[in-house]
C-alpha cells in the first residue's frame, strides 16, 4: 500500500519548513514570496503548540508577501482537529494579503497516518481567504466541506484514505466558476469512506464547474462503478485529464469506460494502480494510446487468499 508523500512544492513555489523551536534565530530564512512555508509542530511530545510555532512565523515573515502557506502536523493530530490551527490562520488574515495557495494537514505516515489524521471544518478557511488559488487538504475523519462559493479558486485537493459522503456532497454542491482541477480521494469504507455514486453525480453532471479541465475521483473502491459512469457524464467532453487511478479499477469499470462516449480527446487518461487483464490494457493502447492519449496503467497490489484462492484489492492509500 503506498503513502501520501509530504508536499515538495506549491503554486510552484519549493517547499520551506519554517525552523522548530530548537533552532534559535531566524537568519537565513529565504524570502517570503520565495517558497512555500510549511510549519509544523511535533504530533507526539511537542515542545510548542502549533498556534505558538505559527506565531513565531507571522514575528519573523513579512506575511504580505507570503503566497503558500502549508499547515503540516499539529500537536495530537490523531485524535484533536485542527480549529486551533484555522483561528490561528484566520487571525491573522488582514496580513495575508497575498496568500494565494493554502493546504492543510501535510503529515505522512510517521507524524500520522492519513485515516487518522483529524479533520474539521475547512468552510471558515475558504469564505476567510477569497483569493485563495489552491487549497488543498489531508484526512478526512471529522472532515466537514460545506457547500461555498468561492470565485477564485483554481485548484482543489482533498487526499484521504476514507472521504465521508456528506463532505463529497458538500464539494459537489460547492459554486466553483474558476475552478480548473479537482482531485479527490475518495477512499475505502474500512476507513470511512462511505459515498455512493450518486454522491459524487453532480461533479460528474459538471454545470457548476464550467472551467474544469482536471478531474481525478481516484483512490476508491467503487472505482468501477465511477469509470462505468464517466462514459456518459457530461463533464468528461471538457477535460484534457481524467485520473481514475489508485482504486480498484477491473475490467467490468474500464470496459464501460472504453464503450463509452469518446475519449480521444484526452491529454492523459492516468488509470494506474488498477487491476486489468493484460488484454484490456491493449485495448486501451489501441484505441487511445495510437490516438495520442497518454497513458498510464501501472498495475495495483494484490492478495491471493492460501486457502480459498480469493483475491483481496486495494486502494493505493487507505490507513
Amino acid at each position: 500500500m503506498s503513502t501520501a508523500n509530504h508536499l515538495r512544492e506549491l503554486y510552484g513555489l519549493p517547499v520551506f519548513d519554517f525552523p522548530g523551536p530548537e533552532e534559535k534565530g531566524v537568519a537565513g530564512l529565504p524570502a517570503a514570496d520565495a517558497v512555500a512555508w510549511r510549519i509544523s509542530a511535533d504530533t507526539y511530545d511537542s515542545e510548542e503548540t502549533w498556534p505558538e510555532a505559527f506565531a513565531r512565523f507571522t514575528a519573523a515573515v513579512d506575511l504580505t508577501r507570503v503566497y503558500a502557506l502549508i499547515v503540516g502536523p499539529w500537536e495530537g493530530a490523531y485524535e484533536t482537529g485542527p480549529k486551533p490551527v484555522i483561528d490561528a490562520l484566520l487571525g491573522v488574515q488582514a496580513r495575508l494579503t497575498s496568500l494565494r495557495a493554502l493546504f492543510l494537514g501535510d503529515m505522512v505516515s510517521e507524524e500520522c497516518e492519513i485515516s487518522w489524521i483529524n479533520q474539521g471544518d475547512v468552510g471558515p478557511l475558504l469564505s476567510g481567504f477569497p483569493e485563495l488559488e489552491d487549497f488543498g487538504v489531508r484526512g478526512g475523519s471529522g472532515l466537514v466541506f460545506p457547500a461555498v462559493t468561492h470565485r477564485r479558486l483554481l485548484s482543489l485537493t482533498v487526499q484521504t484514505g476514507g472521504l465521508p459522503a456528506a463532505a463529497v456532497r458538500g464539494i459537489a454542491a460547492c459554486d466553483l466558476p474558476a475552478l480548473t482541477r479537482l482531485d479527490l480521494w475518495l477512499g475505502t469504507s474500512e476507513y470511512g469512506g462511505d459515498c455512493e455514486l450518486s454522491d459524487v453525480a453532480p461533479i460528474l453532471e459538471g454545470s457548476r464547474l464550467p472551467k474544469l479541465r482536471y478531474l481525478g475521483l481516484r483512490n476508491s473502491d467503487i472505482q468501477d462503478e465511477i469509470a462505468a459512469a464517466m462514459a456518459a457524464a457530461p463533464v468528461v467532453a471538457r477535460l484534457r485529464t481524467l485520473d481514475l487511478s489508485m482504486g480498484v479499477l477491473t475490467d467490468e469499470g474500464a470496459t464501460a469506460l472504453l464503450d463509452g462516449q469518446p475519449l480521444t480527446h484526452l491529454t492523459t487518461l492516468d488509470l494506474h494502480h488498477n487491476y486489468l487483464s493484460d488484454a484490456l490494457r491493449e485495448r486501451f493502447r489501441k484505441s487511445l494510446g495510437d490516438a495520442g492519449v497518454t497513458l498510464d496503467l501501472e498495475r495495483g497490489y494484490a492478495e491471493e487468499d492460501e486457502d480459498d484462492g480469493r483475491v483481496w484489492r486495494y486502494v493505493a492509500v487507505g490507513e
